[in-house]
C-alpha cells in the first residue's frame, strides 16, 4: 500500500514524523507537506506563482505552498507511482466542530478524497500534545481497516484523539460535528510605522457539545471519528429555494 502523508504544521512537525513511522509499518509511506506552519490555510491553492518542491530524504518532500497544494502536486505529478490513500496529520490541536472549515489538516484529506483516494485527517485534541504515539496507533488501525473494509467513495474521516496513553482510551466513537459560537473580535493594534493592523480573534466558545458530537466523545476519553463529505449541497433546501426564486419572476 502506498500512503501519502501531509499536514498543515509543516514537514518537520513531531506529529507528522510519528505518523510517518506508523504508516511505514503498513506500506510505502511518503511525506509531502508544507515547508512551514500553514495552519488555517483551509482548501486554498497557490495560483499566482509556481510552487517549489524540495526533496530532503528518499520519501520526504517539502513544498512552498499550502496543504492542498501539497496533496494536489503529489498526486498529479510529484509522485511517479501515485498513492493508494492519503493520511493528513497528526495535527497539533483539535479539529472539531466549526474548526474543520479552516483546517489545513482536514483540507489535505479533502483534496486526497477529491482526487479519488481514501482519506483520513488525524488531530490531537490538545494544543500542547505529548501522546503522538497514541494518535499514530489509532491512525494505523483505521488505515488497516479502510484497506480491508472500504467506506463509501465520498467519505472522509476526521479523527480527533484525546491526548492520553493508548491504553487509557475509552474506545472509538462515530460522531457528528459540534458547533462553536462566532469567533472572538479581531484585535486592533498599531504597527511600529503607525499603520492599523489586526490579529484574527480566537475561536468562539463551544455552542453544541451534546451527545453524539465530536466534542462530547473526546471529553469522555473516546477517539472521535466524524465522516465528512465534499458535497456541501443542502439537498432538502433545493426545492424551497426554487420556490423562493420563482417569486422574482
Amino acid at each position: 500500500m502506498r500512503i501519502l502523508i501531509s499536514n498543515d504544521d509543516g514537514y518537520l512537525s513531531p506529529g507528522i514524523r510519528a505518523l510517518y513511522a506508523a504508516m511505514q509499518q503498513l506500506g510505502s509511506a511518503t511525506i509531502v507537506a508544507p515547508d512551514r506552519n500553514r495552519s488555517g490555510a483551509s482548501n486554498s491553492l497557490t495560483l499566482s506563482h509556481p510552487v517549489h518542491a524540495i526533496k530532503h530524504e528518499a520519501s520526504i518532500y517539502s513544498l512552498e505552498g499550502t496543504p492542498t497544494d501539497c496533496v494536489n502536486i503529489a498526486l498529479n505529478g510529484l509522485l511517479e507511482d501515485g498513492a493508494d490513500m492519503v493520511v493528513s496529520g497528526i495535527n497539533d490541536g483539535p479539529n472539531m466542530g466549526d474548526d474543520v472549515l479552516y483546517s489545513g489538516t482536514v483540507a489535505a484529506a479533502m483534496e486526497g478524497r477529491h482526487l479519488g483516494h481514501p482519506a483520513i485527517a488525524v488531530s490531537m485534541a490538545s494544543h500542547e500534545p505529548t501522546h503522538y504515539e497514541t494518535a499514530a496507533r489509532v491512525a494505523a488501525n483505521l488505515v488497516a481497516q479502510l484497506k480491508s473494509v472500504p467506506l463509501p467513495a465520498d467519505t472522509i474521516l476526521n479523527v480527533n484523539v484525546p491526548d492520553m496513553a493508548y491504553d487509557s482510551l475509552q474506545g472509538l466513537r462515530a460522531t457528528r460535528l459540534g458547533t462553536r459560537h462566532p469567533s472572538k473580535s479581531a484585535i486592533q493594534q498599531l504597527s511600529p510605522r503607525g499603520e492599523t493592523i489586526f490579529w484574527i480573534g480566537a475561536a468562539g466558545d463551544i455552542a453544541d457539545d451534546g451527545p453524539g458530537t465530536d466534542f462530547s466523545a473526546v471529553r469522555e476519553g473516546f477517539v472521535s471519528v466524524t465522516p465528512l463529505q465534499i458535497d456541501l449541497t443542502k439537498r432538502e433546501s433545493v426545492a424551497p429555494v426554487a420556490e423562493w426564486l420563482e417569486q422574482l419572476t
